[in-house]
């Protein structure tokens, strides 16, 4: 057990929308991941995503009750997603993020649209 530099981390990899755990919570991973463009609409069902914005600027669509809506991150920006919300992350100029969700929790949710060939449907990767 050793610290973990996220930036070196981070530097391991060069996968864009495919995430690396860092840690575990007690059943929760701590993910890294490389943002550009466009991931794809989906939702988990019974668990919330946490995002942290390490650099660069996420967006997320939300598909909510009253409409359509997207919420905008800034480096340093913190933001939930309600389970059971279907939602898009997106980051036109790139981004670098943290993902804190139960372990096991696949990428691209319990329902979603076609995934393209950009995004890894992953549980997280081991960090190397």
């Amino acid at each position: 057990m050793n610290p973990i530099a996220l930036d070196d981390a981070l530097a391991s990899f060069d996968a864009l929308w495919s995430p690396r755990i860092v840690t575990r919570v007690n059943d929760y991973d701590v993910r890294v991941t490389k943002v550009r463009g466009e991931h794809v609409w989906h939702v988990h069902d019974d668990t919330d995503e946490f995002f942290l914005v390490l650099d660069g600027e996420l967006r997320i669509a939300l598909r909510e009750s009253d409409g359509e809506r997207t919420v905008v991150l800034a480096k340093g920006s913190v933001f939930t997603v309600p389970r059971g919300t279907f939602h898009k992350p997106s980051s036109p100029d790139g981004a670098r993020i943290l993902l804190f969700e139960p372990t096991g929790t696949l990428t691209v949710g319990d329902r979603h649209d076609e995934v393209p060939a950009h995004v890894d449907a992953t549980t997280g990767h081991a960090l190397r």
